[in-house]
């Protein structure tokens, strides 16, 4: 954990807190797009994309990839779950894990570096990183998956829109609860330091769950007939929840098996490729328990199930 500073990387706690001890994310560095007149434009095996299996934040660019059919497009290097004094670190030892394809680097640290020598920032996935330029397009995930979902189509003939015209203002709307109370809400709740800022959070991250728990009434999707950016953005959390954030994070007042209409739509959508094949439940579970040891000091990753 830590973050780099003038360039230069500094260990310590990642959990950036308010003045009354809640969790603040920090906004990402980079956001520039990828389009035709721009800066970066859309060509074959020009971008590459730093993920970790771990991350939500990852994961929804990781199945917004595949269900874009951009595989041939941009190249993909994964780093290992153990975010430890260095931070996001490659090890290709550990099952899953790559090397840094690009050039080699130790640790992600080193990307951000080699984008901007000087750059003070939290060093995260995921990365959009354009091989021409050897910069960072982008490292905000929202807006990561913006892009894969248009600016390529023209090459890969792939135009399902995940963020239709005429659904984003619903979508825009409860992405912005989603984002809040469920995405960022377990990591609110997870990393509260003290009770009054846990008891706002848990409150909140709840209070949205039953909400999107009634939206699911008789429906497959959050919005229309069909899978929008909303349920891109959503399941990545749902499939974290009750392995990592109701035990690691303290989201204890329910368990998302606990809700009908929920874990039925999230069961139906791990079955989806683009979902399944990108979900290792392995790296999700060796990352929280392992490296947030301000949480969990020894290490003990927990057991769900166990032969007698």
């Amino acid at each position: 954990m830590g973050r780099l500073i003038d360039g230069k990387w500094y260990s310590g706690d990642v959990n950036t807190s308010g003045t009354k001890g809640d969790y603040k994310r920090v906004p990402r560095t980079f956001l520039n797009f990828i389009d035709k007149e721009g800066m970066f434009s859309p060509e074959l095996n020009r971008y590459h994309l730093y993920v970790s299996y771990a991350c939500p934040w990852a994961h929804r660019t990781l199945i917004m990839r595949k269900l874009k059919s951009l595989e041939d497009f941009i190249s993909v290097s994964v780093v290992s779950p153990e975010m430890m004094e260095e931070g996001w670190k490659f090890d290709d030892k550990i099952s899953g894990s790559t090397v840094d394809h690009l050039y080699n680097c130790k640790n992600l640290s080193e990307i951000y570096q080699k984008a901007d020598n000087n750059i003070s920032t939290t060093v995260t996935v995921p990365i959009l990183w354009d091989k021409k330029n050897e910069t960072i397009v982008n490292n905000e995930s929202s807006q990561i998956i913006r892009i894969f979902n248009s600016a390529f189509n023209h090459l890969t003939n792939n135009n399902i829109d995940f963020y239709p015209k005429d659904l984003r203002s619903e979508i825009d709307k409860i992405n912005e609860e989603i984002y809040h109370n469920i995405n960022n809400g377990v990591y609110k709740t997870g990393f509260a330091k003290n009770q009054e800022s846990y008891n706002v959070a848990v409150k909140n991250l709840f209070e949205s769950l039953d909400k999107v728990e009634r939206v699911l009434e008789g429906r497959d999707f959050l919005i229309g007939n069909n899978m929008t950016e909303a349920d891109i953005r959503l399941l990545p959390t749902l499939i974290r929840f009750d392995s990592v954030y109701f035990i690691h994070f303290k989201c204890s007042i329910r368990r998302i098996s606990e809700y009908k209409n929920i874990s039925r739509y999230l069961n139906k959508n791990l079955r989806i490729e683009a979902i399944k094949n990108t979900t290792n439940e392995f790296h999700i579970k060796r990352h929280y328990y392992f490296s947030h040891r301000m949480l969990n000091p020894y290490g003990i990753i927990p057991q769900t199930s166990y032969s007698s």
